[in-house]
Protein backbone atom coordinates (compact mmCIF):
# COMPACT_ATOMS: atom_id res chain seq x y z
CA UNK A 1 0.00 0.00 0.00
CA UNK A 2 2.28 2.49 0.77
CA UNK A 3 4.24 1.89 -2.56
CA UNK A 4 0.95 2.40 -4.45
CA UNK A 5 0.70 5.66 -2.52
CA UNK A 6 4.34 7.18 -3.61
CA UNK A 7 3.86 6.18 -7.33
CA UNK A 8 0.46 7.94 -7.33
CA UNK A 9 2.08 10.89 -5.67
CA UNK A 10 3.96 10.89 -8.70
CA UNK A 11 1.70 10.65 -11.22
CA UNK A 12 0.90 14.53 -11.15
CA UNK A 13 -0.41 16.11 -14.38
CA UNK A 14 2.82 17.76 -15.77
CA UNK A 15 3.40 21.74 -14.76
CA UNK A 16 4.04 24.48 -16.67
CA UNK A 17 7.76 24.44 -16.09
CA UNK A 18 9.71 22.51 -18.91
CA UNK A 19 7.29 20.15 -21.21
CA UNK A 20 9.30 17.33 -19.50
CA UNK A 21 7.11 14.64 -18.30
CA UNK A 22 9.04 11.75 -16.28
CA UNK A 23 7.61 9.96 -13.16
CA UNK A 24 9.03 8.05 -10.56
CA UNK A 25 9.07 4.77 -11.76
CA UNK A 26 11.20 6.65 -14.54
CA UNK A 27 13.50 7.81 -12.47
CA UNK A 28 13.48 4.98 -9.85
CA UNK A 29 16.86 2.51 -10.74
CA UNK A 30 20.20 2.51 -11.58
CA UNK A 31 22.05 5.39 -13.11
CA UNK A 32 25.94 6.58 -14.42
CA UNK A 33 26.89 10.00 -13.44
CA UNK A 34 29.62 11.59 -15.61
CA UNK A 35 30.59 15.21 -13.94
CA UNK A 36 33.35 17.36 -14.54
CA UNK A 37 36.65 18.66 -12.50
CA UNK A 38 34.84 20.16 -9.40
CA UNK A 39 36.72 23.53 -9.22
CA UNK A 40 33.69 25.85 -10.34
CA UNK A 41 31.88 28.33 -8.03
CA UNK A 42 28.00 29.12 -8.53
CA UNK A 43 28.18 31.07 -11.36
CA UNK A 44 29.54 27.76 -13.49
CA UNK A 45 27.71 27.39 -16.98
CA UNK A 46 26.80 23.79 -17.55
CA UNK A 47 25.75 24.49 -20.94
CA UNK A 48 28.89 22.30 -22.56
CA UNK A 49 29.39 19.46 -20.09
CA UNK A 50 33.72 19.84 -20.38
CA UNK A 51 35.82 16.73 -19.83
CA UNK A 52 34.53 14.23 -17.75
CA UNK A 53 36.70 13.53 -14.83
CA UNK A 54 34.63 11.75 -12.26
CA UNK A 55 31.92 8.62 -13.10
CA UNK A 56 30.10 7.44 -10.57
CA UNK A 57 27.14 4.40 -10.63
CA UNK A 58 23.99 5.67 -8.24
CA UNK A 59 21.16 3.83 -7.35
CA UNK A 60 18.39 5.40 -6.25
CA UNK A 61 15.83 3.15 -4.59
CA UNK A 62 12.49 3.57 -2.73
CA UNK A 63 11.39 5.52 -0.97
CA UNK A 64 14.15 7.76 -0.92
CA UNK A 65 17.31 6.18 -0.72
CA UNK A 66 20.49 6.49 -2.44
CA UNK A 67 23.78 4.22 -2.70
CA UNK A 68 26.95 4.55 -4.89
CA UNK A 69 29.02 1.82 -6.14
CA UNK A 70 30.91 1.78 -2.53
CA UNK A 71 27.51 1.12 -0.61
CA UNK A 72 27.56 4.72 0.49
CA UNK A 73 23.98 5.71 1.60
CA UNK A 74 22.63 8.95 0.70
CA UNK A 75 18.87 10.67 0.19
CA UNK A 76 17.05 11.82 -3.43
CA UNK A 77 13.89 13.03 -4.39
CA UNK A 78 11.69 13.25 -7.52
CA UNK A 79 10.66 17.36 -8.42
CA UNK A 80 7.34 16.57 -9.59
CA UNK A 81 8.00 15.28 -12.72
CA UNK A 82 10.61 17.53 -13.62
CA UNK A 83 13.61 16.19 -12.35
CA UNK A 84 15.45 15.13 -9.67
CA UNK A 85 18.22 15.63 -6.62
CA UNK A 86 20.36 13.61 -5.42
CA UNK A 87 22.21 14.16 -1.74
CA UNK A 88 25.34 11.43 -1.34
CA UNK A 89 29.06 11.58 -0.25
CA UNK A 90 28.66 15.45 1.00
CA UNK A 91 27.22 16.25 -2.33
CA UNK A 92 23.79 17.62 -3.99
CA UNK A 93 23.69 16.78 -7.42
CA UNK A 94 20.64 18.03 -9.55
CA UNK A 95 19.48 17.98 -13.02
CA UNK A 96 16.36 18.41 -15.31
CA UNK A 97 15.29 15.19 -17.22
CA UNK A 98 15.95 15.27 -20.95
CA UNK A 99 13.03 15.98 -23.54
CA UNK A 100 12.80 17.39 -27.11
CA UNK A 101 10.38 19.99 -28.68
CA UNK A 102 8.25 22.19 -26.66
CA UNK A 103 4.80 23.12 -25.18
CA UNK A 104 3.37 22.29 -28.58
CA UNK A 105 4.97 18.74 -29.31
CA UNK A 106 7.31 17.29 -27.45
CA UNK A 107 8.67 13.61 -26.20
CA UNK A 108 10.20 13.20 -22.99
CA UNK A 109 13.32 10.65 -22.52
CA UNK A 110 13.42 10.12 -19.05
CA UNK A 111 16.06 7.96 -18.87
CA UNK A 112 18.28 10.55 -19.28
CA UNK A 113 19.09 14.48 -17.89
CA UNK A 114 19.60 17.84 -19.53
CA UNK A 115 23.37 18.93 -18.19
CA UNK A 116 22.78 19.65 -14.67
CA UNK A 117 24.73 21.11 -11.40
CA UNK A 118 26.89 19.43 -8.35
CA UNK A 119 28.29 21.11 -5.45
CA UNK A 120 29.48 19.91 -1.70
CA UNK A 121 27.44 20.87 1.07
CA UNK A 122 29.05 23.59 1.94
CA UNK A 123 28.21 25.12 -1.67
CA UNK A 124 31.71 25.19 -2.88
CA UNK A 125 33.54 23.15 -5.37
CA UNK A 126 30.72 22.88 -8.38
CA UNK A 127 30.47 20.70 -11.06
CA UNK A 128 28.63 19.98 -14.04
CA UNK A 129 27.22 16.66 -14.84
CA UNK A 130 24.95 14.47 -16.67
CA UNK A 131 23.17 11.20 -15.64
CA UNK A 132 22.02 8.09 -18.20
CA UNK A 133 19.94 5.48 -16.73
CA UNK A 134 21.06 2.11 -16.99
CA UNK A 135 18.05 0.66 -18.09
CA UNK A 136 15.71 2.02 -21.34
CA UNK A 137 12.84 3.83 -20.38
CA UNK A 138 10.44 4.11 -23.40
CA UNK A 139 10.53 7.68 -24.56
CA UNK A 140 7.11 9.69 -23.91
CA UNK A 141 5.17 11.86 -26.65
CA UNK A 142 2.74 14.94 -25.36
CA UNK A 143 -0.04 16.06 -27.13
CA UNK A 144 0.17 18.30 -29.65
CA UNK A 145 -1.50 22.04 -28.50
CA UNK A 146 -3.52 24.58 -30.36
CA UNK A 147 -2.45 28.00 -29.52
CA UNK A 148 -5.35 29.78 -31.29
CA UNK A 149 -7.61 29.53 -28.33
CA UNK A 150 -5.76 31.12 -26.14
CA UNK A 151 -4.88 34.33 -27.67
CA UNK A 152 -8.28 35.68 -26.74
CA UNK A 153 -9.37 38.07 -24.41
CA UNK A 154 -10.68 36.23 -21.24
CA UNK A 155 -14.01 37.10 -20.04
CA UNK A 156 -15.54 36.01 -16.94
CA UNK A 157 -17.78 33.40 -17.10
CA UNK A 158 -21.34 34.57 -15.12
CA UNK A 159 -23.49 31.67 -16.08
CA UNK A 160 -20.62 29.36 -13.93
CA UNK A 161 -20.46 31.99 -11.25
CA UNK A 162 -24.54 31.81 -10.69
CA UNK A 163 -24.11 27.44 -10.57
CA UNK A 164 -20.97 27.47 -8.53
CA UNK A 165 -23.15 30.11 -5.82
CA UNK A 166 -26.44 27.83 -6.16
CA UNK A 167 -24.36 24.42 -6.16
CA UNK A 168 -23.10 24.86 -2.71
CA UNK A 169 -23.00 27.17 0.28
CA UNK A 170 -19.40 26.54 1.71
CA UNK A 171 -17.64 29.02 -0.44
CA UNK A 172 -18.75 32.38 -3.01
CA UNK A 173 -17.91 33.24 -6.18
CA UNK A 174 -18.03 36.47 -7.85
CA UNK A 175 -16.37 37.79 -11.24
CA UNK A 176 -13.00 40.22 -11.01
CA UNK A 177 -13.64 42.87 -13.99
CA UNK A 178 -9.36 43.10 -13.59
CA UNK A 179 -9.07 39.71 -15.07
CA UNK A 180 -10.39 40.62 -18.62
CA UNK A 181 -7.73 42.44 -19.38
CA UNK A 182 -5.74 39.34 -19.65
CA UNK A 183 -5.56 36.89 -22.56
CA UNK A 184 -6.81 33.12 -22.04
CA UNK A 185 -3.21 32.15 -21.92
CA UNK A 186 -2.02 34.83 -19.08
CA UNK A 187 -4.64 33.79 -17.00
CA UNK A 188 -3.11 30.30 -17.48
CA UNK A 189 -0.04 31.36 -16.42
CA UNK A 190 -1.74 33.35 -13.14
CA UNK A 191 -2.76 30.02 -12.03
CA UNK A 192 0.19 27.93 -13.43
CA UNK A 193 0.63 27.49 -16.39
CA UNK A 194 0.00 24.92 -19.02
CA UNK A 195 -0.21 21.31 -18.53
CA UNK A 196 0.19 17.96 -20.81
CA UNK A 197 -2.99 15.28 -20.51
CA UNK A 198 -3.98 14.54 -17.58
CA UNK A 199 -2.90 11.21 -14.96
CA UNK A 200 -4.17 9.77 -12.34
CA UNK A 201 -4.32 11.86 -9.62
CA UNK A 202 -2.01 12.31 -6.64
CA UNK A 203 -2.53 11.24 -3.01
CA UNK A 204 -0.91 12.14 0.45
CA UNK A 205 0.95 9.61 2.29
CA UNK A 206 -0.75 7.69 5.11
CA UNK A 207 0.17 9.39 8.64
CA UNK A 208 1.94 7.59 10.91
CA UNK A 209 0.85 6.91 14.62
CA UNK A 210 3.93 9.34 16.13
CA UNK A 211 2.44 11.61 12.95
CA UNK A 212 -1.19 11.78 14.73
CA UNK A 213 -0.12 11.96 18.30
CA UNK A 214 2.15 14.77 17.66
CA UNK A 215 -0.53 16.43 15.88
CA UNK A 216 -3.08 15.77 18.93
CA UNK A 217 -1.27 18.07 20.55
CA UNK A 218 -1.03 21.17 18.43
CA UNK A 219 -3.50 23.85 19.02
CA UNK A 220 -7.47 23.55 17.26
CA UNK A 221 -6.66 26.81 15.13
CA UNK A 222 -3.58 28.71 14.24
CA UNK A 223 -2.40 31.81 12.18
CA UNK A 224 0.94 33.45 11.60
CA UNK A 225 -0.82 36.54 10.84
CA UNK A 226 -2.08 36.74 14.57
CA UNK A 227 0.60 35.20 16.79
CA UNK A 228 -0.58 36.88 20.04
CA UNK A 229 -1.33 39.19 18.21
CA UNK A 230 1.74 39.68 15.85
CA UNK A 231 1.89 39.27 12.25
CA UNK A 232 4.48 37.62 10.59
CA UNK A 233 3.56 36.99 6.73
CA UNK A 234 4.29 40.00 4.72
CA UNK A 235 1.86 41.60 2.51
CA UNK A 236 -0.17 40.08 -0.28
CA UNK A 237 1.15 40.90 -3.83
CA UNK A 238 -0.06 40.49 -7.46
CA UNK A 239 1.65 38.57 -10.15
CA UNK A 240 0.25 39.85 -13.02
CA UNK A 241 0.39 37.61 -16.63
CA UNK A 242 3.37 36.02 -15.98
CA UNK A 243 3.33 32.41 -14.47
CA UNK A 244 5.36 33.80 -11.28
CA UNK A 245 3.46 31.95 -8.57
CA UNK A 246 6.43 29.75 -7.72
CA UNK A 247 8.37 32.78 -7.50
CA UNK A 248 6.02 35.04 -5.77
CA UNK A 249 5.07 31.95 -2.69
CA UNK A 250 8.88 31.10 -2.70
CA UNK A 251 9.87 34.75 -1.41
CA UNK A 252 7.01 35.20 0.88
CA UNK A 253 7.90 31.93 2.67
CA UNK A 254 11.54 33.29 3.15
CA UNK A 255 10.06 36.28 3.95
CA UNK A 256 8.02 35.08 6.69
CA UNK A 257 11.16 32.78 8.11
CA UNK A 258 13.06 36.22 8.51
CA UNK A 259 10.27 37.51 10.26
CA UNK A 260 9.78 34.80 12.41
CA UNK A 261 13.42 34.25 13.30
CA UNK A 262 14.47 38.11 13.96
CA UNK A 263 11.02 38.48 15.78
CA UNK A 264 9.97 41.10 13.21
CA UNK A 265 13.10 43.46 13.33
CA UNK A 266 13.83 42.67 9.94
CA UNK A 267 10.76 42.47 7.30
CA UNK A 268 12.28 42.48 3.62
CA UNK A 269 10.20 41.86 0.73
CA UNK A 270 12.07 39.54 -1.68
CA UNK A 271 11.90 39.70 -5.12
CA UNK A 272 10.24 37.04 -7.16
CA UNK A 273 12.14 39.22 -10.75
CA UNK A 274 15.54 38.11 -9.27
CA UNK A 275 14.20 34.36 -9.99
CA UNK A 276 12.15 34.43 -13.23
CA UNK A 277 15.19 36.99 -14.77
CA UNK A 278 18.12 34.74 -13.08
CA UNK A 279 17.74 31.47 -11.97
CA UNK A 280 18.61 28.58 -13.94
CA UNK A 281 16.31 26.38 -12.00
CA UNK A 282 13.42 27.88 -13.54
CA UNK A 283 11.85 28.73 -16.63
CA UNK A 284 10.99 32.28 -16.26
CA UNK A 285 7.21 33.24 -16.83
CA UNK A 286 6.75 29.52 -17.61
CA UNK A 287 6.49 28.47 -14.31
CA UNK A 288 9.12 26.92 -12.02
CA UNK A 289 8.98 24.76 -8.61
CA UNK A 290 9.02 26.37 -5.27
CA UNK A 291 11.55 23.24 -3.67
CA UNK A 292 14.21 24.72 -6.33
CA UNK A 293 13.60 28.24 -5.52
CA UNK A 294 13.18 28.59 -1.63
CA UNK A 295 15.22 25.45 -1.62
CA UNK A 296 18.01 24.92 -3.64
CA UNK A 297 18.35 28.56 -5.13
CA UNK A 298 17.88 30.43 -1.90
CA UNK A 299 20.48 28.14 -1.33
CA UNK A 300 23.14 28.13 -3.99
CA UNK A 301 22.80 31.99 -5.43
CA UNK A 302 20.76 33.44 -2.36
CA UNK A 303 17.80 35.97 -2.78
CA UNK A 304 17.88 39.41 -3.20
CA UNK A 305 15.18 42.61 -1.69
CA UNK A 306 12.47 44.05 -4.19
CA UNK A 307 14.64 46.62 -4.92
CA UNK A 308 17.69 45.33 -5.98
CA UNK A 309 15.46 43.99 -9.03
CA UNK A 310 11.83 45.52 -9.21
CA UNK A 311 9.27 43.17 -10.51
CA UNK A 312 8.54 43.52 -14.17
CA UNK A 313 6.59 40.14 -14.89
CA UNK A 314 8.04 39.92 -18.01
CA UNK A 315 11.30 37.50 -19.30
CA UNK A 316 13.72 40.27 -18.90
CA UNK A 317 17.95 39.48 -18.95
CA UNK A 318 19.05 39.23 -15.76
CA UNK A 319 20.27 42.05 -13.95
CA UNK A 320 20.99 42.67 -10.01
CA UNK A 321 23.51 44.79 -8.74
CA UNK A 322 27.08 43.37 -6.91
CA UNK A 323 25.91 45.50 -4.13
CA UNK A 324 22.96 44.06 -3.37
CA UNK A 325 22.89 41.71 -0.24
CA UNK A 326 21.58 38.30 -0.45
CA UNK A 327 20.06 35.97 2.07
CA UNK A 328 20.56 32.14 1.82
CA UNK A 329 18.53 29.04 3.22
CA UNK A 330 20.89 26.58 5.11
CA UNK A 331 18.57 23.50 4.78
CA UNK A 332 15.15 23.08 2.68
CA UNK A 333 12.86 20.27 2.36
CA UNK A 334 10.18 18.22 1.14
CA UNK A 335 7.46 18.03 4.00
CA UNK A 336 7.56 14.88 5.37
CA UNK A 337 11.33 14.37 3.65
CA UNK A 338 10.90 13.26 0.19
CA UNK A 339 8.49 13.97 -2.78
CA UNK A 340 5.21 11.69 -1.69
CA UNK A 341 5.77 11.84 1.33
CA UNK A 342 3.37 14.61 2.51
CA UNK A 343 -0.06 14.64 4.23
CA UNK A 344 -2.03 16.78 6.49
CA UNK A 345 0.06 16.00 9.47
CA UNK A 346 2.99 16.33 8.34
CA UNK A 347 2.07 20.02 6.88
CA UNK A 348 0.37 20.55 10.39
CA UNK A 349 3.62 20.07 12.49
CA UNK A 350 5.78 21.83 10.27
CA UNK A 351 3.73 24.79 9.93
CA UNK A 352 3.06 25.58 13.64
CA UNK A 353 6.75 24.48 14.16
CA UNK A 354 8.77 25.98 11.69
CA UNK A 355 6.52 28.49 10.08
CA UNK A 356 4.68 29.24 7.21
CA UNK A 357 5.31 26.45 4.27
CA UNK A 358 5.06 26.85 0.62
CA UNK A 359 2.36 23.97 -1.21
CA UNK A 360 1.54 23.30 -4.89
CA UNK A 361 -2.01 22.68 -5.91
CA UNK A 362 -4.48 22.16 -8.52
CA UNK A 363 -5.93 25.37 -10.27
CA UNK A 364 -9.88 24.29 -11.50
CA UNK A 365 -12.12 27.30 -13.37
CA UNK A 366 -14.05 27.82 -10.79
CA UNK A 367 -11.13 28.51 -8.22
CA UNK A 368 -10.50 31.48 -10.17
CA UNK A 369 -13.50 33.10 -8.97
CA UNK A 370 -13.37 32.58 -5.50
CA UNK A 371 -14.19 35.76 -3.44
CA UNK A 372 -14.90 34.01 0.25
CA UNK A 373 -15.44 30.76 2.41
CA UNK A 374 -13.90 27.71 2.44
CA UNK A 375 -12.82 26.55 -0.99
CA UNK A 376 -13.87 22.71 -2.90
CA UNK A 377 -13.53 22.47 -6.10
CA UNK A 378 -17.73 22.14 -7.50
CA UNK A 379 -16.60 20.14 -10.39
CA UNK A 380 -18.20 22.71 -12.62
CA UNK A 381 -16.26 23.94 -15.85
CA UNK A 382 -16.21 27.10 -17.93
CA UNK A 383 -17.37 25.43 -21.56
CA UNK A 384 -16.19 29.16 -23.41
CA UNK A 385 -12.64 29.34 -21.67
CA UNK A 386 -10.35 26.22 -22.64
CA UNK A 387 -8.63 25.91 -19.53
CA UNK A 388 -6.50 23.28 -18.56
CA UNK A 389 -5.93 21.94 -14.82
CA UNK A 390 -2.83 23.77 -13.59
CA UNK A 391 -0.50 23.80 -10.63
CA UNK A 392 0.04 26.65 -8.56
CA UNK A 393 2.38 27.70 -6.20
CA UNK A 394 1.15 29.58 -2.90
CA UNK A 395 1.67 29.89 1.12
CA UNK A 396 -0.04 28.04 3.53
CA UNK A 397 0.20 30.82 6.96
CA UNK A 398 -2.89 28.91 8.82
CA UNK A 399 -5.34 26.56 9.71
CA UNK A 400 -8.81 26.09 11.48
CA UNK A 401 -11.91 24.83 11.63
CA UNK A 402 -15.05 26.70 10.87
CA UNK A 403 -17.33 27.07 14.17
CA UNK A 404 -20.59 27.11 11.57
CA UNK A 405 -20.29 23.58 9.95
CA UNK A 406 -17.40 22.04 11.75
CA UNK A 407 -15.39 22.08 7.90
CA UNK A 408 -11.49 21.96 8.70
CA UNK A 409 -9.69 24.47 6.14
CA UNK A 410 -5.72 25.42 5.68
CA UNK A 411 -5.80 29.45 5.53
CA UNK A 412 -3.58 30.65 2.29
CA UNK A 413 -1.49 33.11 0.93
CA UNK A 414 -2.38 33.99 -2.90
CA UNK A 415 -0.35 36.48 -5.42
CA UNK A 416 -3.60 37.82 -7.34
CA UNK A 417 -3.67 41.42 -5.54
CA UNK A 418 -5.15 42.00 -2.23
CA UNK A 419 -8.29 42.91 -3.86
CA UNK A 420 -8.96 39.00 -4.56
CA UNK A 421 -10.42 36.26 -2.08
CA UNK A 422 -10.08 37.61 1.33
CA UNK A 423 -7.69 39.76 1.41
CA UNK A 424 -5.76 38.15 -1.22
CA UNK A 425 -5.97 34.83 1.24
CA UNK A 426 -8.06 32.10 0.74
CA UNK A 427 -9.16 28.97 2.97
CA UNK A 428 -9.53 25.43 0.73
CA UNK A 429 -10.74 22.20 2.67
CA UNK A 430 -8.31 20.34 5.30
CA UNK A 431 -7.56 16.88 5.64
CA UNK A 432 -9.05 15.37 2.25
CA UNK A 433 -6.36 16.56 -0.28
CA UNK A 434 -8.96 19.02 -1.83
CA UNK A 435 -6.82 20.23 -5.20
CA UNK A 436 -4.00 17.96 -4.22
CA UNK A 437 -3.13 21.03 -2.21
CA UNK A 438 -1.92 17.61 0.53
CA UNK A 439 0.78 16.46 -1.76
CA UNK A 440 3.92 18.58 -2.13
CA UNK A 441 4.58 21.07 0.15
CA UNK A 442 7.97 22.59 0.79
CA UNK A 443 10.07 24.37 4.12
CA UNK A 444 12.60 25.74 4.62
CA UNK A 445 15.23 27.35 7.27
CA UNK A 446 16.35 30.64 6.87
CA UNK A 447 19.85 32.28 7.34
CA UNK A 448 18.75 35.51 8.78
Amino acid sequence: MKLLVIILACLALAAADTPGNCLYEDIRGTWTFLETERLGDNTISCDELGPVVHTKTLTLSFPNTATDELGNAGTWTLIYNQGFEVNINERSYFAFSYYEGDWFSSTSYCDRTFNGWSRDKTVRNWSCFSAQKNTKVPPRVSARRDQRSLDQLYRNDRNLIQMINAAQTSWRAMAYPGFEKYTVEEMHRRGGGRRSAPSPRPSPARASPQQKARVSLLPKSFDWRNVSGVNYVSPVRDQGNCGSCYAFASMANLESQVRIATRNQRQDVFSPQDVVSCSVLSQGCMGGFDYLIAGRYAQDQGVVAEECNRYTGTDSICYSSQSCARTYVSEYVHVGGYYGACNEEAMLEALVTTGPISTSFEVYDDFYYYQGGIYHHTGLRNDFNPFEITNHVVLVVGYGVDERTGEKFWTVKNSWGAVWGEDGFFRIRRGTDECSIESMAVQVTVIP
